[in-house]
């Protein structure tokens, strides 16, 4: 297992080796300082915490500012904790883009773009309510959502117009198509959750 955190910075698309477009989405890979190694005799389980992006000094709080202090880090503006095979990092040390390689397959998550309020039919897909005997107000409206006699009621998680969007999400089995080392990116095939400039975790994939 490899996991690193990264940046979704826009799509576009590259040319293959068969002269075929492919949409990819590129996203900023580390680096990421190690700040802390959990262990599973003291702390339950094994991952490694780490920071990603810049925050100034400033605006770190006194406990924060001393655990990147003894990590002798600079403070990061994102921590977060990762599962990575190896188990000689070096606190202090950095995790990059490099640790993955052309061809492989990972799974991003990230949180997905906040829509709003939304009706049944943008959220859920509905098709809507006939147009004819009379309907002028209800094309657009769920339908019944309960009878009188029974149950009497609303069953909970009944689906309805709600909050859209900013939902964890998990993107799975993307290929890498390319990897710009220099400049910690990587370019994975597809679509990933979130909006430009959002956070995201990535990991290798276990999907054959």
């Amino acid at each position: 297992m490899k996991e690193i955190l990264g940046k979704k910075l826009g799509m576009t698309r590259v040319f293959i080796e068969s002269g075929e477009a492919v949409p990819v989405t590129v996203l900023q890979a580390g680096p990421c300082p190690v700040i802390r190694k959990k262990t599973r005799e003291k702390d339950g389980y094994d991952a490694y915490q780490v920071g990603f992006g810049q925050r100034r000094e400033k605006l770190v709080s006194k406990p924060m500012a001393g655990l990147f202090t003894k990590s002798n880090v600079e403070p990061t503006r994102y921590l977060k904790e990762v599962s990575y095979d190896e188990s000689d990092l070096e606190i202090g040390s950095e995790l990059k883009v490099g640790i993955f390689k052309e061809g492989e397959r990972v799974d991003v998550t990230g949180v997905s773009r906040g829509l709003g309020f939304a009706g049944g039919m943008k959220r859920h897909g509905f098709s809507g309510a006939n147009k004819t005997h009379g309907q002028s107000d209800r094309w657009r409206a769920p339908g019944s959502i309960g009878q009188s006699s029974y149950p009497s009621r609303v069953f909970k998680g009944l689906k309805m117009a709600g909050r859209m969007g900013k939902d964890r999400v998990t993107t799975l089995n993307l290929e890498i198509i390319k990897i710009v080392e220099d400049e910690n990116l990587m370019l994975v095939k597809g679509a990933v959750p979130g909006f430009k400039g959002s956070v995201v975790k990535i990991r290798s994939t276990n999907r054959g």
